[in-house]
């Protein structure tokens, strides 16, 4: 079993029983700054919540119980019928001119190694952690265990026809090309390897 902390105080829309899937996300900014902003944007009363926050420690975090949800999607469907599981990631990336690091979409300085390949207009982004890939591995079981969702997961981030009717893991990329997350420097082979073999991570 994972070691799950829970976190804040956050305040659920409603609550739904029957949960069809997991969809996995990113912050798009360090993790800090990410629980800061959920906090306190809108005076206190953002409500864009995911259930879970994975640090690119592998720390889990819980901010909303499983049966809970909020206005993270716009589709109000979609909101009730999945678990939110958001990794710590700055998303893609630009090079800095006449510099040797990145910056992210609000300026956040990265400097160390990036991830390349270009897909949906960017070409560099930043790489997601071994201990993330393997505890959200372990959580989704966890998660799908507890609500009775398929032990499946679509293994790739292009956008797929029909995935609001999937029952499974998925990511936020393969409902709208609009999103970025999750994005290539995702190792969806292992991952789909971790979810096929149930393998938990210790």
């Amino acid at each position: 079993m994972l070691n799950i902390q829970k976190y804040g105080d956050f305040k659920v829309l409603g609550k739904h029983k029957k949960k069809t899937k997991i969809v996995l996300c990113h912050t798009s900014r360090e993790v800090e700054e990410y629980l800061t902003s959920l906090k306190f944007r809108c005076n206190g009363k953002y409500d864009k919540i995911p259930h879970y926050v994975i640090t690119k420690e592998g720390k889990v975090l819980q901010l909303l119980p499983d049966n809970g949800y909020s206005n993270y999607f716009t589709d109000d469907t979609l909101n009730k019928t999945s678990v939110l599981v958001c990794l710590e990631n700055l998303g893609w990336l630009e090079k800095k001119p006449l510099t040797n690091h990145y910056i992210n979409w609000k300026g956040s300085i990265y400097n160390q190694q990036v991830y390349e390949k270009k897909w949906r207009d960017f070409f560099f982004w930043e790489p997601y952690t071994s201990s993330q890939l393997q505890v959200a591995a372990g959580l989704c079981l966890q998660i799908a265990e507890a609500l009775q969702i398929e032990k499946r997961c679509i293994g790739h981030n292009v956008k797929v026809e029909g995935i609001k009717n999937f029952d499974g893991i998925l990511t936020k990329s393969n409902l709208d090309t609009k999103y970025t997350d999750l994005s290539p420097s995702f190792d969806f082979a292992a991952f789909t390897k971790y979810i096929e073999n149930e393998q938990y991570a210790q």
